[in-house]
Protein backbone atom coordinates (compact mmCIF):
# COMPACT_ATOMS: atom_id res chain seq x y z
CA UNK A 1 0.00 0.00 0.00
CA UNK A 2 1.28 3.39 -0.91
CA UNK A 3 1.81 6.44 1.54
CA UNK A 4 -0.81 8.26 -0.30
CA UNK A 5 -3.56 5.00 0.07
CA UNK A 6 -2.63 4.81 3.84
CA UNK A 7 -3.29 8.08 4.21
CA UNK A 8 -6.58 8.27 2.50
CA UNK A 9 -7.60 5.29 4.45
CA UNK A 10 -7.31 6.87 7.78
CA UNK A 11 -8.79 10.42 6.53
CA UNK A 12 -11.42 8.38 6.11
CA UNK A 13 -11.53 5.79 8.86
CA UNK A 14 -12.09 8.45 11.85
CA UNK A 15 -15.70 9.46 12.19
CA UNK A 16 -15.53 13.47 13.77
CA UNK A 17 -16.65 12.25 17.04
CA UNK A 18 -13.05 10.85 17.66
CA UNK A 19 -11.62 13.81 16.96
CA UNK A 20 -13.76 15.39 19.31
CA UNK A 21 -13.76 13.20 21.88
CA UNK A 22 -9.80 12.60 22.11
CA UNK A 23 -9.07 15.92 21.71
CA UNK A 24 -11.45 16.80 25.29
CA UNK A 25 -9.48 13.55 26.25
CA UNK A 26 -6.35 15.53 26.13
CA UNK A 27 -7.56 18.47 28.47
CA UNK A 28 -9.17 16.08 30.90
CA UNK A 29 -5.63 14.25 31.24
CA UNK A 30 -3.93 17.48 31.60
CA UNK A 31 -6.90 18.52 34.42
CA UNK A 32 -6.80 14.98 36.30
CA UNK A 33 -2.60 15.17 35.82
CA UNK A 34 -2.37 18.45 36.97
CA UNK A 35 -4.34 17.64 40.10
CA UNK A 36 -2.33 14.53 40.88
CA UNK A 37 1.21 16.27 40.43
CA UNK A 38 0.07 18.07 44.07
CA UNK A 39 -2.01 16.39 45.58
CA UNK A 40 0.54 13.85 47.57
CA UNK A 41 2.44 17.65 48.35
CA UNK A 42 -0.81 19.21 49.37
CA UNK A 43 -2.52 16.78 51.67
CA UNK A 44 1.02 16.31 53.46
CA UNK A 45 2.21 19.48 53.86
CA UNK A 46 -0.96 22.25 53.18
CA UNK A 47 -3.10 20.03 55.06
CA UNK A 48 -1.06 17.46 57.27
CA UNK A 49 -2.21 14.55 56.39
CA UNK A 50 0.26 11.64 57.86
CA UNK A 51 2.05 9.84 54.90
CA UNK A 52 -0.16 6.67 55.21
CA UNK A 53 -2.89 9.33 55.32
CA UNK A 54 -1.86 10.84 52.09
CA UNK A 55 -1.38 7.60 50.15
CA UNK A 56 -4.29 6.13 51.59
CA UNK A 57 -6.59 9.45 50.50
CA UNK A 58 -4.81 9.45 46.89
CA UNK A 59 -5.73 5.34 46.65
CA UNK A 60 -8.82 6.30 47.37
CA UNK A 61 -9.54 8.79 44.91
CA UNK A 62 -7.45 6.68 42.27
CA UNK A 63 -9.60 4.08 42.98
CA UNK A 64 -12.94 5.51 42.75
CA UNK A 65 -12.01 7.29 39.40
CA UNK A 66 -10.76 3.10 37.66
CA UNK A 67 -13.50 1.04 39.50
CA UNK A 68 -16.29 3.59 38.45
CA UNK A 69 -15.39 2.77 34.89
CA UNK A 70 -17.52 -0.78 35.31
CA UNK A 71 -20.63 1.64 36.09
CA UNK A 72 -19.76 4.54 33.32
CA UNK A 73 -19.49 2.42 30.70
CA UNK A 74 -22.67 0.37 31.39
CA UNK A 75 -24.55 3.77 31.72
CA UNK A 76 -23.13 5.01 28.60
CA UNK A 77 -24.13 2.29 26.89
CA UNK A 78 -27.17 3.14 27.13
CA UNK A 79 -27.92 7.03 27.49
CA UNK A 80 -25.09 7.73 24.79
CA UNK A 81 -21.83 8.39 24.94
CA UNK A 82 -22.65 12.56 23.90
CA UNK A 83 -24.80 13.11 27.10
CA UNK A 84 -22.79 10.97 29.54
CA UNK A 85 -19.12 13.21 28.68
CA UNK A 86 -21.15 16.23 28.83
CA UNK A 87 -22.08 15.75 32.33
CA UNK A 88 -18.84 13.87 33.88
CA UNK A 89 -17.17 16.79 32.50
CA UNK A 90 -19.58 18.80 34.81
CA UNK A 91 -18.81 17.08 37.67
CA UNK A 92 -15.12 17.08 37.59
CA UNK A 93 -15.23 20.87 37.09
CA UNK A 94 -17.55 20.80 40.60
CA UNK A 95 -14.98 18.29 42.33
CA UNK A 96 -11.66 19.96 41.32
CA UNK A 97 -13.13 23.72 42.45
CA UNK A 98 -14.11 22.01 45.77
CA UNK A 99 -10.62 20.26 46.59
CA UNK A 100 -8.51 23.74 45.91
CA UNK A 101 -11.59 25.92 47.92
CA UNK A 102 -11.22 23.45 51.18
CA UNK A 103 -8.80 26.17 53.27
CA UNK A 104 -11.24 29.05 52.04
CA UNK A 105 -13.63 30.97 54.44
CA UNK A 106 -16.77 29.95 53.16
CA UNK A 107 -15.89 25.98 53.71
CA UNK A 108 -15.42 26.90 57.55
CA UNK A 109 -18.33 25.77 58.81
CA UNK A 110 -17.82 22.52 57.22
CA UNK A 111 -13.92 22.08 58.12
CA UNK A 112 -15.94 22.49 61.59
CA UNK A 113 -18.73 20.47 61.89
CA UNK A 114 -16.94 17.16 59.81
CA UNK A 115 -13.17 15.67 60.43
CA UNK A 116 -10.97 16.82 57.80
CA UNK A 117 -9.72 13.64 56.83
CA UNK A 118 -13.57 12.20 55.92
CA UNK A 119 -14.78 15.75 55.16
CA UNK A 120 -11.63 15.35 52.58
CA UNK A 121 -12.47 12.32 51.36
CA UNK A 122 -16.11 12.52 50.64
CA UNK A 123 -14.42 15.50 48.36
CA UNK A 124 -12.11 13.58 46.74
CA UNK A 125 -15.27 11.40 45.13
CA UNK A 126 -16.88 14.15 43.30
CA UNK A 127 -14.35 14.53 41.12
CA UNK A 128 -13.57 11.00 40.73
CA UNK A 129 -17.15 10.01 39.24
CA UNK A 130 -16.45 11.89 36.16
CA UNK A 131 -13.97 9.96 34.75
CA UNK A 132 -15.71 7.02 35.29
CA UNK A 133 -17.82 7.95 32.48
CA UNK A 134 -15.30 10.26 30.21
CA UNK A 135 -12.93 6.87 29.97
CA UNK A 136 -15.02 4.59 28.93
CA UNK A 137 -16.81 7.38 26.52
CA UNK A 138 -13.53 7.76 24.84
CA UNK A 139 -12.25 4.50 24.42
CA UNK A 140 -15.79 3.56 23.11
CA UNK A 141 -15.92 6.23 20.64
CA UNK A 142 -12.35 5.29 19.40
CA UNK A 143 -13.74 1.52 18.66
CA UNK A 144 -17.10 3.02 17.69
CA UNK A 145 -15.62 6.01 15.39
CA UNK A 146 -12.82 3.94 13.81
CA UNK A 147 -12.90 1.57 11.31
CA UNK A 148 -11.38 -1.90 11.73
CA UNK A 149 -8.29 -0.97 9.39
CA UNK A 150 -7.46 1.93 11.18
CA UNK A 151 -8.37 1.03 14.77
CA UNK A 152 -5.24 0.14 16.36
CA UNK A 153 -3.89 3.41 15.08
CA UNK A 154 -6.76 4.94 16.68
CA UNK A 155 -5.70 3.78 20.27
CA UNK A 156 -2.01 4.85 19.84
CA UNK A 157 -3.54 8.50 18.66
CA UNK A 158 -5.90 8.37 22.10
CA UNK A 159 -2.88 7.06 24.56
CA UNK A 160 -0.37 9.39 22.63
CA UNK A 161 -3.12 12.27 23.36
CA UNK A 162 -3.62 10.73 26.70
CA UNK A 163 0.15 11.45 27.34
CA UNK A 164 0.08 15.33 26.25
CA UNK A 165 -2.39 15.74 28.34
CA UNK A 166 -0.09 14.17 31.47
CA UNK A 167 2.78 16.04 30.37
CA UNK A 168 1.14 19.25 30.36
CA UNK A 169 -0.65 19.18 33.29
CA UNK A 170 2.09 18.78 35.74
CA UNK A 171 3.99 21.37 33.52
CA UNK A 172 0.63 23.66 34.07
CA UNK A 173 0.39 22.33 38.35
CA UNK A 174 3.96 23.48 38.44
CA UNK A 175 3.67 27.44 36.86
CA UNK A 176 0.51 27.85 38.70
CA UNK A 177 1.89 26.58 42.33
CA UNK A 178 4.76 28.68 41.98
CA UNK A 179 2.60 31.99 40.90
CA UNK A 180 -0.57 32.12 42.43
CA UNK A 181 -0.38 28.98 45.17
CA UNK A 182 -1.01 25.58 45.21
CA UNK A 183 -4.64 25.74 45.67
CA UNK A 184 -5.06 27.32 42.55
CA UNK A 185 -3.71 24.36 40.84
CA UNK A 186 -7.08 22.72 41.57
CA UNK A 187 -9.54 25.79 40.08
CA UNK A 188 -7.55 25.91 36.90
CA UNK A 189 -7.60 22.27 36.25
CA UNK A 190 -11.78 22.81 36.80
CA UNK A 191 -11.84 25.97 34.45
CA UNK A 192 -10.48 23.40 31.71
CA UNK A 193 -12.88 20.57 32.35
CA UNK A 194 -15.94 23.04 32.48
CA UNK A 195 -14.79 23.77 28.96
CA UNK A 196 -14.67 20.51 28.06
CA UNK A 197 -18.41 20.11 28.78
CA UNK A 198 -18.95 23.12 26.28
CA UNK A 199 -17.07 21.80 23.73
CA UNK A 200 -19.04 18.07 23.88
CA UNK A 201 -22.38 19.92 23.93
CA UNK A 202 -21.29 21.87 20.36
CA UNK A 203 -19.39 19.61 18.44
CA UNK A 204 -19.53 16.13 19.63
CA UNK A 205 -22.01 13.77 17.90
CA UNK A 206 -22.85 10.50 18.80
CA UNK A 207 -20.58 8.14 16.92
CA UNK A 208 -22.34 4.94 14.33
CA UNK A 209 -22.49 1.78 16.31
CA UNK A 210 -21.07 -0.37 12.90
CA UNK A 211 -24.12 -2.86 13.24
CA UNK A 212 -23.89 -3.11 17.26
CA UNK A 213 -27.20 -3.69 18.50
CA UNK A 214 -28.03 -0.92 21.03
CA UNK A 215 -28.90 -2.28 24.62
CA UNK A 216 -33.09 -1.83 25.06
CA UNK A 217 -32.69 -1.10 28.69
CA UNK A 218 -30.84 -0.03 31.84
CA UNK A 219 -31.75 -3.53 33.21
CA UNK A 220 -30.35 -5.50 30.37
CA UNK A 221 -27.29 -2.61 30.45
CA UNK A 222 -26.72 -4.28 34.21
CA UNK A 223 -26.90 -7.76 32.94
CA UNK A 224 -24.27 -7.33 30.36
CA UNK A 225 -22.27 -6.12 33.47
CA UNK A 226 -22.56 -9.60 35.21
CA UNK A 227 -22.22 -11.62 32.00
CA UNK A 228 -18.27 -9.57 32.24
CA UNK A 229 -18.34 -10.75 35.74
CA UNK A 230 -18.97 -14.45 35.17
CA UNK A 231 -16.39 -14.13 32.19
CA UNK A 232 -13.53 -15.93 34.70
CA UNK A 233 -10.67 -15.65 32.21
CA UNK A 234 -11.25 -12.62 31.09
CA UNK A 235 -11.68 -11.09 35.09
CA UNK A 236 -8.66 -13.29 36.54
CA UNK A 237 -6.61 -11.31 33.74
CA UNK A 238 -7.91 -8.03 35.21
CA UNK A 239 -6.76 -9.11 38.60
CA UNK A 240 -3.23 -9.90 37.61
CA UNK A 241 -2.78 -7.31 35.40
CA UNK A 242 -3.42 -4.71 38.36
CA UNK A 243 0.41 -5.73 39.34
CA UNK A 244 1.37 -3.14 36.66
CA UNK A 245 -0.45 -0.44 38.48
CA UNK A 246 0.37 -0.81 42.21
CA UNK A 247 4.01 0.34 40.41
CA UNK A 248 3.14 2.97 37.79
CA UNK A 249 0.56 4.76 40.72
CA UNK A 250 4.26 5.48 42.83
CA UNK A 251 5.05 8.04 40.32
CA UNK A 252 2.46 9.76 42.25
CA UNK A 253 2.63 8.29 45.57
CA UNK A 254 5.78 7.76 47.01
CA UNK A 255 7.57 9.39 44.81
CA UNK A 256 6.91 13.09 45.40
CA UNK A 257 6.67 11.97 49.08
CA UNK A 258 10.13 10.68 48.88
CA UNK A 259 12.14 13.08 46.78
CA UNK A 260 10.38 15.86 48.85
CA UNK A 261 12.00 14.01 52.29
CA UNK A 262 15.56 15.07 50.27
CA UNK A 263 14.48 17.97 49.40
CA UNK A 264 11.49 20.13 50.33
CA UNK A 265 11.87 22.50 48.10
CA UNK A 266 12.02 20.40 45.02
CA UNK A 267 9.67 20.90 41.71
CA UNK A 268 8.36 17.30 42.02
CA UNK A 269 5.32 18.30 40.37
CA UNK A 270 7.85 19.54 36.90
CA UNK A 271 9.55 16.10 36.92
CA UNK A 272 6.21 14.26 36.36
CA UNK A 273 6.47 15.46 33.14
CA UNK A 274 9.30 13.41 32.37
CA UNK A 275 7.21 10.17 31.44
CA UNK A 276 4.42 11.47 29.25
CA UNK A 277 7.37 13.58 27.32
CA UNK A 278 9.01 10.20 26.73
CA UNK A 279 5.92 8.39 25.44
CA UNK A 280 5.15 11.53 22.67
CA UNK A 281 8.86 11.63 21.75
CA UNK A 282 8.73 7.93 21.51
CA UNK A 283 5.46 5.90 21.54
CA UNK A 284 5.92 5.95 17.27
CA UNK A 285 8.90 4.36 17.22
CA UNK A 286 8.64 1.65 20.45
CA UNK A 287 5.05 0.95 18.72
CA UNK A 288 7.12 0.28 15.25
CA UNK A 289 10.17 -1.98 16.76
CA UNK A 290 7.18 -4.34 18.76
CA UNK A 291 4.88 -4.43 16.00
CA UNK A 292 5.37 -8.34 15.41
CA UNK A 293 5.11 -8.99 19.06
CA UNK A 294 1.81 -11.02 20.26
CA UNK A 295 -0.25 -8.65 22.48
CA UNK A 296 0.14 -10.62 25.32
CA UNK A 297 4.40 -10.59 24.92
CA UNK A 298 4.18 -7.02 24.72
CA UNK A 299 2.09 -6.43 28.01
CA UNK A 300 4.47 -8.76 29.47
CA UNK A 301 7.61 -7.09 28.71
CA UNK A 302 6.10 -4.01 29.06
CA UNK A 303 5.41 -4.95 33.03
CA UNK A 304 9.20 -6.23 33.21
CA UNK A 305 10.71 -2.98 32.04
CA UNK A 306 8.29 -0.82 34.49
CA UNK A 307 9.58 -3.07 37.28
CA UNK A 308 12.71 -2.72 36.64
CA UNK A 309 13.15 0.86 35.76
CA UNK A 310 12.31 1.34 39.67
CA UNK A 311 15.76 0.31 40.90
CA UNK A 312 17.28 3.47 39.84
CA UNK A 313 16.40 5.23 42.91
CA UNK A 314 16.98 1.55 44.79
CA UNK A 315 20.66 1.54 44.20
CA UNK A 316 21.19 5.50 42.67
CA UNK A 317 22.85 8.39 43.90
CA UNK A 318 19.89 11.28 44.82
CA UNK A 319 21.99 13.62 46.29
CA UNK A 320 23.21 14.24 42.20
CA UNK A 321 19.99 16.45 41.71
CA UNK A 322 19.36 19.27 39.03
CA UNK A 323 19.20 22.78 40.02
CA UNK A 324 18.75 25.04 37.37
CA UNK A 325 16.85 28.04 36.01
CA UNK A 326 16.31 29.07 32.09
CA UNK A 327 15.10 32.72 31.25
CA UNK A 328 12.81 32.96 28.39
CA UNK A 329 11.34 36.15 27.42
CA UNK A 330 9.95 37.65 30.69
CA UNK A 331 9.90 34.18 32.01
CA UNK A 332 11.62 31.64 34.39
CA UNK A 333 12.04 28.16 34.41
CA UNK A 334 13.46 27.36 37.77
CA UNK A 335 14.49 23.64 38.45
CA UNK A 336 14.98 22.62 41.97
CA UNK A 337 16.14 19.27 43.96
CA UNK A 338 15.02 16.80 41.29
CA UNK A 339 17.60 14.05 41.14
CA UNK A 340 18.99 12.41 38.20
CA UNK A 341 17.69 8.89 39.22
CA UNK A 342 13.91 9.89 39.50
CA UNK A 343 14.68 11.18 35.96
CA UNK A 344 16.21 7.84 34.82
CA UNK A 345 13.57 6.00 36.36
CA UNK A 346 10.51 7.42 34.86
CA UNK A 347 12.21 6.99 31.43
CA UNK A 348 12.18 3.30 32.27
CA UNK A 349 8.28 3.42 33.52
CA UNK A 350 7.65 5.24 30.29
CA UNK A 351 9.13 2.81 28.14
CA UNK A 352 7.47 0.09 29.97
CA UNK A 353 4.30 2.18 29.37
CA UNK A 354 4.58 2.34 25.71
CA UNK A 355 5.76 -0.94 25.05
CA UNK A 356 2.66 -2.82 26.45
CA UNK A 357 -0.83 -0.36 26.81
CA UNK A 358 -1.86 1.01 23.74
CA UNK A 359 -2.39 -3.33 22.79
CA UNK A 360 -4.29 -4.05 26.30
CA UNK A 361 -6.82 -1.51 25.16
CA UNK A 362 -6.70 -2.89 21.76
CA UNK A 363 -6.83 -6.71 23.26
CA UNK A 364 -9.65 -5.48 25.55
CA UNK A 365 -11.83 -3.94 22.61
CA UNK A 366 -11.59 -7.12 20.68
CA UNK A 367 -12.89 -9.32 23.41
CA UNK A 368 -16.15 -7.41 23.37
CA UNK A 369 -19.19 -8.96 22.06
CA UNK A 370 -21.58 -6.03 19.63
CA UNK A 371 -23.12 -3.64 22.12
CA UNK A 372 -21.55 -4.29 25.27
CA UNK A 373 -18.06 -1.96 24.06
CA UNK A 374 -18.56 0.67 26.30
CA UNK A 375 -19.27 -2.16 29.56
CA UNK A 376 -15.98 -4.00 28.30
CA UNK A 377 -14.50 -1.30 28.00
CA UNK A 378 -15.61 -0.06 31.23
CA UNK A 379 -13.94 -3.21 33.00
CA UNK A 380 -10.20 -2.23 31.15
CA UNK A 381 -10.04 0.13 33.65
CA UNK A 382 -10.36 -2.42 36.46
CA UNK A 383 -6.89 -3.51 37.15
CA UNK A 384 -5.97 0.31 37.28
CA UNK A 385 -8.61 0.60 40.32
CA UNK A 386 -7.09 -2.26 42.24
CA UNK A 387 -3.67 -0.95 41.84
CA UNK A 388 -3.90 2.29 42.56
CA UNK A 389 -6.28 1.49 45.68
CA UNK A 390 -2.94 -0.80 46.76
CA UNK A 391 -0.71 1.69 45.60
CA UNK A 392 -1.60 4.21 48.17
CA UNK A 393 -2.29 2.13 50.80
CA UNK A 394 1.25 0.43 49.89
CA UNK A 395 2.91 3.69 49.08
CA UNK A 396 2.76 6.27 52.28
CA UNK A 397 3.39 3.56 54.34
CA UNK A 398 6.52 2.25 52.77
CA UNK A 399 7.58 5.80 52.73
CA UNK A 400 7.13 6.41 56.33
CA UNK A 401 8.29 2.60 57.33
CA UNK A 402 11.94 2.83 55.80
CA UNK A 403 12.50 6.40 56.55
CA UNK A 404 11.12 6.72 60.35
CA UNK A 405 11.83 3.21 61.19
CA UNK A 406 14.38 1.48 58.80
CA UNK A 407 16.22 5.08 58.24
CA UNK A 408 16.98 3.92 54.74
CA UNK A 409 14.02 5.55 52.52
CA UNK A 410 16.16 4.15 48.96
CA UNK A 411 15.31 0.83 50.35
CA UNK A 412 11.57 1.17 49.78
CA UNK A 413 12.12 0.54 45.84
CA UNK A 414 13.45 -2.89 45.78
CA UNK A 415 10.02 -3.50 47.36
CA UNK A 416 8.20 -1.85 44.78
CA UNK A 417 10.14 -3.77 41.88
CA UNK A 418 9.93 -7.15 43.84
CA UNK A 419 5.87 -6.52 44.00
CA UNK A 420 6.66 -5.55 40.05
CA UNK A 421 8.47 -8.64 39.38
CA UNK A 422 6.18 -11.22 41.25
CA UNK A 423 2.97 -9.32 38.78
CA UNK A 424 5.33 -9.76 35.82
CA UNK A 425 5.93 -13.66 36.77
CA UNK A 426 1.77 -14.70 37.40
CA UNK A 427 0.96 -13.00 34.05
CA UNK A 428 3.58 -14.90 32.42
CA UNK A 429 1.87 -18.18 33.68
CA UNK A 430 -1.40 -16.77 33.15
CA UNK A 431 -0.49 -16.70 29.56
CA UNK A 432 1.36 -19.99 29.44
CA UNK A 433 -1.67 -22.28 31.67
CA UNK A 434 -4.74 -20.09 30.64
CA UNK A 435 -3.76 -19.43 26.92
CA UNK A 436 -6.60 -17.25 26.21
CA UNK A 437 -7.54 -17.31 22.45
CA UNK A 438 -7.67 -14.01 21.87
CA UNK A 439 -4.10 -13.36 22.69
CA UNK A 440 -2.91 -15.44 19.41
CA UNK A 441 -4.88 -13.24 17.16
CA UNK A 442 -3.18 -10.26 15.43
CA UNK A 443 -4.00 -6.98 17.06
Amino acid sequence: MSLSQRWQEVRKGFEPAFWVANVTELFERLSFYGVQAVLAVYLHENLRFSEAQSGDLIGFFSAVVWFLPILGGTLADRVGFRRALAVAYLVLALGYFLIGSLGSPWMAPLREAIPLYWLMLVILAIPALGPAVVKPCVVGTTARASTENVRSLGYSIYYTLVNVGGMLGPLVAYIVRRSIGIENVFRVCAASVLLMSLATILFFKEPSRSGEQKVSSFAEAFRNMFVVLRNFKFMLFLVLFSGYWILFWQEFISLPLFIRDVNPQADVDLLLTVDPLVVILLQIVVSFLTRKLRAFSAMVLGFLITSLAWLFLAWGDTTWQINTAWRIGGWEIAVQGLPWMAVFALIGVALGEMVQSPRYYDYVSRLAPPGQQGTYMGYSFLPIAIGSLLAGVIGGRLVHYYREVVGQPQRLWLVVTGIGLGSTLLLWIYDRVVKPPEASKPS
